[in-house]
């Protein structure tokens, strides 16, 4: 079991005065994090390449802050939770045109480049106000979940945002010195965890929660046993060395699309040099510690060492049902952990008023479970679903196998 869990689970029931420390907190690192920019960048604007995996990070910096004042403090509607009218009017905020800069729905990813943005100075100064104003309606306001939602809708926005910054610093070669953003050796020694046939009550259906986690129901399945941790570099890499990125008999149609497109050798951030591993890890190449978990792997990768190995990825309810049944054993929180599942809603699924956050990507990317060193402990949760394209190798993913039993 990982305890950072525990975490996760306590900020989705925390009440205000718990959620205004995390909020302070969130902001504090988000800031700490943008200083690895402005220091790496001499120019002011911070440019950065144009790719689909990164964003201009003063663009990213105005819209943690805009997603934070548009959901809390310019919501007429805050009170009434996920119930909420997402379209009800809204007076201006802090920044007049803050809706044409940084609405993620309307401002398409490529033009964020050739935008007319604030300063790195003056867009610290808008948090800064807005910060303040979504505390104050917290503490002073009422204190039961439905009041509260936005403010942690809030909260784990701006968390996943900073885990977007240090993915993209990774991709960037910048140094993060942090501890905290660090992966760490797993100890513990892999066995399997076996489960008979059965059924899984797959959801959440209490306190906080996302809106593609609601609709708990349940979800039959044969008996299977899965790894007690996810895979390691001593694990991935003699399929590596023993030709696996050339053996085509390895890949699927879509794994061998995306070799073709590449043409890896190894994984990313990884090269060998005179018979001995090295990886490449915010700017600095280091020799690899094989009991690292197996990281910056793509789906296609984790399917590809599966079959290799005579294993399968693990449908994100075996997952699950592993993580809730087996807390004791099943050890999680290194990396996310590419699942078989595409990302689909549950049974009876509505839609939150942050409209964007899962509708578009239903049957277009892959289930992720568990939570990664690069992700605030508070995004650990047993149930929630992050999800990303299976091509995605820049993001903190690796993965555990499984079997049927």
């Amino acid at each position: 079991m990982n305890l950072r869990s525990i975490e996760g689970t306590a900020i989705r029931g925390a009440g205000a005065a718990e959620l205004s420390a995390a909020l302070v907190a969130s902001r504090r690192d988000t800031l700490a994090t943008f200083l690895v920019y402005e220091t790496a960048f001499k120019d002011s604007e911070l440019s950065v390449p144009m790719r689909a995996d990164l964003n201009p990070p003063v663009w990213e910096l105005g819209h943690i802050g805009w997603f934070q004042e548009f959901w809390v403090a310019r919501n007429p509607q805050r009170d009434q939770g996920f119930r909420a009218d997402p379209f009800a009017p809204r007076g201006a905020g802090v920044r007049p045109d803050a809706d044409e800069l940084y609405d993620s729905s309307q401002v398409a990813h490529d033009t964020r480049w050739s935008m007319r943005l604030p300063s790195a100075g003056s867009t610290r100064a808008d948090l800064a106000a807005q910060l303040e104003a979504t505390l104050s309606l917290l503490l002073d306001g009422a204190r039961d979940e439905d009041f509260l939602y936005f403010f942690k809708l809030a909260l784990l926005h701006e968390d996943m945002h900073h885990e977007a910054a240090l993915y993209m610093a990774q991709a960037l070669g910048l140094a993060v010195e942090d501890p905290r953003w660090q992966p760490a050796p797993v100890i513990p020694a892999s066995t399997l965890l076996s489960f008979d046939a059965g059924t899984h009550r797959l959801g959440s259906d209490g306190g906080f929660a996302f809106d593609n986690e609601l609709g708990p129901h349940e979800v039959g399945g044969a008996a299977f046993d899965i790894d007690s941790r996810v895979v390691l570099w001593e694990d991935f890499l003699p399929f590596v060395e023993a030709g696996g990125y050339q053996e085509t008999r390895w890949w699927s149609e879509a794994g061998l699309r995306w070799l073709s497109a590449r043409r890896p050798e190894a994984p990313r951030y990884l090269r060998r040099d005179d018979g001995r591993w090295f990886e490449s890890r915010w700017g600095r190449w280091r020799p690899l510690d094989p009991r690292l978990p197996a990281c910056h792997l793509s789906a296609h990768e984790a399917e590809a060492w599966c079959l290799w190995a005579g294993r399968r990825l693990p449908t994100e309810a075996e997952w699950e049902r592993a993580a809730t049944e087996r807390p004791e054993a099943f050890n999680w929180g290194e990396v996310w952990e590419w699942t078989a599942s595409v990302f689909a809603p549950y049974p009876r699924f509505s839609a939150h008023p942050y409209r964007d956050y899962s509708v578009p990507w239903f049957g277009s990317r892959t289930v992720l479970r568990g939570g990664s060193f690069g992700a605030q402990p508070r995004m650990h949760h047993p149930r929630y679903r992050n999800f990303f394209p299976a091509e995605r190798n820049d993001i903190f993913a690796g993965f555990r196998s499984c079997a049927h039993g």
